[in-house]
């Protein structure tokens, strides 16, 4: 799915799916492409009626912290989300965004919901002592298919961050309270768990000419000091109920 590399400059301190109606509720800022109304505001009505930077009118929203060379001045320097929040430095721009769907290697995917909201990685890796919810993928792009939860020194070659998402569904919600236990990743070998559904699988794959020697870091809560480990994305299925029908008949013919 093509969804650009957020050109518009899409970018605020809000979390639509973790903190719905609290302004500035990330405490670090976030990059979003896709739809273009995301915000702490956001409903499901608003962002079914809102334009999209993605192609075929998928309204989704695709969304994930902002990576900064910390030697640089961030045009927020004093702004909550920013320097008011020690995410200091100047807002390095993707060079690609990839958002890519994936069927089960061992049986046919139903639709996902509209409106299902996802979270994938651990935002508070570092409080939480690297649990079992972190997901932070870097790497480099002349190394494929290798990552590290650390941050890579990729020299010439493109910074990668990669985010897979949970792809079993309940069946039942389109969220939950942890924004986690209505979705689960599929078991080893690739069968669902119990009760529960296999659905598309969506990775996210972001890059970044980071220049040589260049510091740089995502942003995160105060607290989490910035580490690597707590690189997270969040997404909320908007597509309309034809284009996903039309996604899941090209996904089950591929097996």
């Amino acid at each position: 799915m093509r969804c650009g590399t957020n050109e518009e400059r899409h970018l605020n301190a809000d979390n639509p799916v973790v903190s719905p109606g609290i302004p500035f509720g990330a405490h670090h800022t976030h990059e979003y492409v896709g739809n273009e109304s995301a915000d702490a505001m956001s409903t499901n009505i608003s962002l079914a009626a809102a334009p999209s930077t993605c192609e075929k009118d998928d309204r989704s929203t695709y969304y994930w912290p902002v990576l900064r060379l910390t030697d640089g001045t961030g045009h927020d320097a004093h702004a909550e989300g920013g320097g008011l929040h020690g995410n200091v430095g100047e807002v390095l721009k993707p060079k690609s965004v990839e958002i890519r769907y994936e069927g089960s290697p061992v049986s046919n995917v139903l639709p996902m919901p509209r409106f299902l909201r996802m979270i994938t990685g651990d935002p508070m890796a570092f409080t939480n002592n690297y649990g079992p919810n972190v997901r932070a993928q870097w790497g480099c792009s002349d190394q494929p298919g290798r990552f590290t939860t650390r941050y890579p020194l990729c020299g010439n070659a493109t910074t990668l961050r990669g985010y897979d998402f949970a792809s079993c569904w309940d069946g039942n919600n389109t969220d939950s309270a942890s924004h986690r236990t209505h979705v689960a990743f599929p078991l080893v070998g690739g069968a669902c768990p119990p009760r529960t559904f296999p659905i598309p699988r969506l990775r996210i794959t972001v890059g970044y000419d980071v220049p040589p020697g260049r510091p740089f870091a995502i942003d995160s809560f105060p607290e989490e000091m910035r580490d690597p480990a707590t690189d997270h994305a969040m997404f909320i299925n908007v597509m309309p109920e034809a284009l996903m029908k039309e996604l899941v008949g090209h996904l089950n013919e591929a097996r």
